[in-house]
């Protein structure tokens, strides 16, 4: 299986939803990888493969804090500035109580970790495959990744960033027991942290000491919110938020989030914020489009519209199929409209680098 087929597969099963024929989309990626024709677009100075702009799992990050391009949960984190924490989501029962909750409601973690002795690198809440996930730093700084489902075909069937795509495929038993994973450094380590809920947690450096401190690292009991810098107040008729992703890795150089619109039966829309420090404004683009009395710009394919004056920013929606060639049969988008009506009921920090100003 090439890289392509990776992410595309990882891809449409982290972010779509509904039943996927993934054998299908699998011949179509690699044909369109034979004819080289998966899209490359620009984010203002970010070199962004297409897959990377849908903000999916297991893409390299670009360079937009002056960090050289690495998976979202491995790159250094600075320790500057105090890091982003999800806010509490106060009258919600943690994984703990209502183990059947997680990965119910895209804009909410049931769990969290100890950040007296942990760091959040990110968070994330994916509706369609019912999988939640934190990336965290331990000790000296040494990233791990923990997702938890209440189904555990979920963790057993979705590949790990950065790891070979069948790596676990199969294996996990879920008792506590350590994977060493061939090819790479990557450990996974799997257990049930309560009756009706699924663990796994990967890292890529080897550190079997780190991965066991994991599970004394979570607080199962308390629930927070997949919330960052973004909000979204206006959506396309009958369509819902379904998937809310953070990177706060490279924070405050550096900050990604990632939020899912999705409409039955194959309308996907994927609306991504991109901070960097060392970022310009707008990459010299004049508007070619009015968002809401703010100034907008249509990509020349016709199927990305950016919202325009964000200081050190690029707020941009994806909202129709994002490979040329080949259409699944049935296909429907989003249109230009509803990508506008989203953009212009958009609301954005004030100030990316303080979390306290976040929507």
């Amino acid at each position: 299986m090439t890289d392509l087929d990776q992410r595309i597969a990882s891809v449409l099963r982290e972010q779509a939803e509904g039943e996927i024929d993934t054998a299908r989309l699998l011949r179509g990626s690699r044909a369109l990888g034979r004819r080289r024709q998966v899209r490359r677009r620009a984010t203002a100075g970010t070199a962004l493969a297409l897959v990377g702009v849908l903000g999916l799992v297991g893409v390299v990050r670009a360079d937009v804090g002056g960090l050289p391009g690495r998976m979202p949960w491995t790159a250094a984190t600075p320790k500057a500035a105090p890091p982003p924490v999800p806010t509490l989501a106060d009258g919600v029962p943690g994984a703990l109580q209502r183990p059947d909750l997680v990965g119910t409601d895209p804009q909410v973690l049931h769990l969290g970790v100890d950040t007296t002795r942990a760091r959040y690198l990110g968070w994330s809440v994916h509706r369609s495959n019912r999988v939640e996930s934190i990336r965290f730093s331990v000790g000296d700084g040494h990233p791990v990744l923990l997702e938890v489902s209440p189904v555990a075909k979920s963790l057993d069937d979705t590949p790990i960033e950065d790891f070979p795509m069948q790596a676990v495929s199969g294996r996990l038993a879920f008792d506590g027991g350590v994977l060493r994973v061939a090819g790479t450094d990557g450990l996974v380590t799997s257990w049930q942290p309560v009756p009706g809920l699924y663990a796994r947690a990967a890292t890529l450096r080897g550190d079997v000491a780190a991965l066991n401190q994991v599970a004394g690292l979570v607080r199962w009991d308390e629930a927070r919110r997949c919330a960052g810098p973004v909000r979204l107040t206006t959506l396309p008729a009958n369509a819902a938020v379904t998937g809310c992703s953070v990177d706060a890795a490279a924070f405050p150089k550096g900050l990604t989030a990632q939020l899912t619109v999705f409409r039955e039966p194959t309308s996907t829309m994927w609306m991504k914020l991109v901070y960097g420090a060392e970022m310009g404004e707008d990459g010299g683009r004049g508007g070619n489009r009015d968002l809401g009395g703010r100034p907008g710009y249509l990509y020349p394919d016709g199927t990305r519209l950016e919202l325009l004056g964000l200081p050190k920013g690029r707020l941009t929606v994806d909202f129709a199929w994002p490979f040329t060639g080949d259409r699944p049969a049935g296909q429907v988008d989003f249109t230009e409209a509803d990508a506008a009506g989203v953009l212009a009921g958009t609301q954005v920090a004030t100030d990316l680098t303080r979390p306290q100003t976040w929507p």
